[in-house]
Formats: structure tokens, sequence, C-alpha cells
């Protein structure tokens, strides 16, 4: 995992416009109800923040750590852990002076701005950039899949269509869910429809992974070449646009995905091999078939990173573009987000098991969603997503998050009973530990994925 500055730049803002809508959800209610906000913060400001300006009361400051941020309400147990004020007479302007009903809805406010967030990003992606994709039984020339798939009944060129959960439409998160859960899926093989029934459990991390050098699927891609890198070792070795990679030292070859399997054994054999034996390693024998179907066997060298310089050409397969007016958008907006927030809930299951545990990451991890260039689009869609992930993990009634205070709160509506100020601060005090770990956990996750160590 490599992260460039972009990347890093994209998601600061994408966090301080989370962040700054999320506390201005308890800021908002908290000033509905005549509470006083003392303190708004963007970023959190361990030590010390920069104070920008005061207004009507609250201080506004910026903190140095772009992983979150904080309203200090006045008579209230939070991040700040100030216990001093907690022993002071109660005022008026406080948030436990107000009524349980007020002090809930000032705690769901974070949330339900981030979820309302999502749902109006979504309405105007698709009023915008409208819905593109390729349907899957228009990718005609079929998937290649892992010697694990096709264990499980698959073979290569296969397109799934349909399993007994549904339809398969869109090569989506749906998608894999879809081929982890199904027990029957049914492909389109040299064109006739066959059952898969893989009859053993799948789970949706080694199906969706695109970190596999040999994924469970993935689009299968032709060996025609499409750009080929000035003065590259393809250049030199007199590969040209148009050309064909037919064999890779003598393996017969075919598509894309073979040539990269076979690059992932030669770099293998590289980590272990002597000076000698990889300088041998590196020095490649390739067969090309040219556009006027004549046939050359050509010699190179590659680099240490074992680049060739070329990029495959992918499918012409034709594009279904969806476009949506304004009133069109919003209901369509609004379910595409509902069902994206339940496909990230069902997927949590996974976060315990060995593979999900490794996979759980901080600020490299979701910088590295986003894309090294400038998209809009792709840029809206993260934020989106972010958005209701940051609603779902602060509404979780773990102490110290936005859903361990409705916790209490709720325990107090129910039963007219105020759980005690001392009860507060020690679950707190454990809740933020808890979260500090996880972080580190997931810090250490994403310095291992970079490989510092």
């Amino acid at each position: 995992m490599s992260i460039g500055l972009l990347q890093i730049l994209q998601l600061i803002l994408c966090f301080a416009l989370l962040i700054t809508l999320h506390e201005g959800g308890h800021f908002l209610f908290a000033r509905l109800f005549k509470i006083r906000v003392e303190k708004f913060c963007l970023f959190f400001d361990p030590w010390f923040s920069l104070k920008l300006f005061t207004f009507k009361g609250t201080a506004y400051h910026l903190g140095w750590i772009p992983l979150g941020g904080y309203v200090k309400i006045a008579g209230m147990i939070d991040e700040s852990m100030d216990t001093e004020q907690m022993k002071q007479p109660v005022k008026d302007d406080e948030f436990r002076a107000k009524p349980a009903y007020q002090r809930l809805l000032v705690m769901v406010g974070g949330v339900l701005v981030n979820f309302l967030t999502a749902l109006i990003i979504y309405v105007g992606i698709l009023f915008t950039w409208g819905e593109k994709y390729i349907p899957v039984a228009h990718m005609t020339h079929g998937f290649m899949f892992s010697e694990t798939a096709k264990a499980h009944g698959f073979q290569d060129g296969d397109i799934p269509l349909r399993t007994n959960l549904g339809e398969l439409h869109k090569m989506n998160g749906d998608f894999f869910r879809a081929l982890a859960d199904a027990d029957t899926i049914v492909v389109l093989r040299d064109g006739k429809e066959h059952n898969v029934i893989p009859g053993v459990e799948r789970s949706l991390l080694e199906i969706g992974s695109a970190k596999s050098a040999t994924p469970y699927i993935s689009q299968r891609i032709p060996s025609l070449i499409d750009q080929v890198a000035p003065n590259s070792p393809a250049d030199k070795a007199g590969i040209h646009a148009g050309d064909k990679i037919i064999a890779l030292d003598s393996v017969s070859l075919s598509t894309w995905n073979e040539f990269q399997n076979l690059m992932h054994v030669k770099n293998n054999a590289l980590q272990t091999s002597t000076p000698e034996e990889a300088t041998a390693l590196r020095q490649v024998s390739l067969v090309v078939q040219r556009t006027d179907a004549s046939i050359d066997t050509l010699h190179t060298t590659l680099p240490e990173d074992l680049k060739l310089g070329v990029i495959f050409k992918a499918p012409d397969y034709k594009v279904v573009t969806t476009e949506y007016t304004f009133f069109e958008s919003i209901p369509a907006g609004i379910v595409h987000g509902c069902n994206v927030l339940v496909g990230y809930v069902s997927d949590l299951k996974y976060l315990f098991t060995k593979e999900g545990a490794s996979s759980v990451g901080s600020f490299g991890t979701i910088a590295n969603l986003f894309p090294d260039v400038w998209d809009w689009q792709r840029f809206w869609e993260l934020t989106a997503f972010i958005s209701l992930m940051l609603a779902f993990m602060n509404i979780l009634p773990i102490p110290a998050l936005d859903g361990g205070h409705v916790l209490f709160l709720l325990y107090e509506v129910i039963t007219r009973r105020k759980p005690s100020d001392r009860f507060l601060e020690i679950t707190q005090t454990i809740g933020m530990y808890l979260l500090l770990a996880l972080m580190a956990f997931a810090i250490f996750n994403d310095c291992s994925n970079l490989g510092v160590f």
C-alpha cells in the first residue's frame, strides 16, 4: 500500500467536512434547547490547538489530529472529562439541567446529520452524473477465477448471471455478497447456462478482495496492448500498440490476468533469489502477435519492479447510463444510500474473523480508497460512504461514542432514574481507552501494510 499527497488531501477535506457537519448536528440541537456550548473544535487537539475566533459564547478551535473533533457542551461528561465543572451547582443553560428527551436529541444530532448528508450527496451524484455501469451479462469475455473458485465449480470464461438470491446486474458490492452467500450460481459457459453449487462456505473477504494476486473472480481482459511507455522494456524490445502477447517465457497465455499471474510468480521467485538468479529471472522472452497476424519472439530485461511498460486494452463493453431528473434523483438517492448502509452493516460480521481484523485500518487505509487523481464523482461517492460509516459507528452503544450516551439516556427515559455522574465518568474513561486501543491497532495495521515494520 502506498499513499500519495493528493489522496491525503482528499481525505483531510472529506474528514473536515464530515466532522464539521457531525459536530454541527450536536451544536444545532444544543443551541435549539438553549444549552451553552463552550467550544467547537475541528480535529482533535491534545496539548494544544489553534483558536480561530469566539462567537456568541462559543470558542472555535482547529486541532492538529484530523481523525475527529468535538463540541464541549456545558454540564456534560464528554471527551473533555471536565469533572470540576460537574462538581459545581447545576445551571439552567447546562446539558444536565435539560429534560432527557432534549439531551437525547442533542446526542443523536451528529448521527442524524451524517446520515442525511450521505443521502443528500447520493441524490446529488445521481442528478449530476447519473448511474453508469456495465451489465454483468454484457461482459462477453467472461471472468477469470482463482484455484479456490475453480474448486467450487467455476471455470475461466464463466459469466455469472444470477443466484438463488436474485439476478446479478452490476459488478458491485452486492455482486460479491451474492457470490459469497448464494447456494447456487447460474453461469453462462460456452453459450449455455450451468449451475455452480460450491457446497462450502465462502467468505466475502476472499471473494471481494482486490489485494490478492489471484483474485477469486476478476474481469477477463485480453492480452492486447493498448499503450507502450516510451523507453520502457516493452518499447526497447519492439512491442507496439495493437500487438497481442501470446506467451511469456514459453508459457502460453491469452489474457492480461494470466500475464499478471506469471509476473507474480516471477516476483515471488525474486524475493529469495541470488543476484545472479535475479538477473536471469528479469530476462524474459515474449511471443507477440502483430496486427498483421505475424508472430515475433522478442527479448528484454525487466527492471527490479518487473514493470514491462505496457497498458492492456480493456474490453470495449457497452456502458449503460441511467439519467435522473432532480425529482427522480431524490427517491433513487435515498434508496441507494439505504442499500449501501445495509450492505456495510451486513459486512461488519467479517471484522470478527482473522482476515477481517487484519483489514482494519485508520488514516492510511481510508486515504488509499481515494484515487491518486482528482475525481469529483469518486470523491463525493467516498465522502457519502464514510458519512454513513461514521453515522453507524457513532450510534453503537459504546461509552465515549454518541451511542453510549444514547444508551444511558434511554435507560433514564425508561426507568426515570438518572445514572450517577461518577458512573458516567468511569464508563466514559473506559470507552475512551477502548477507542484508543482500537485506534492503535488500526494504526499498527496501516504501518504493516505500508511496510514500516
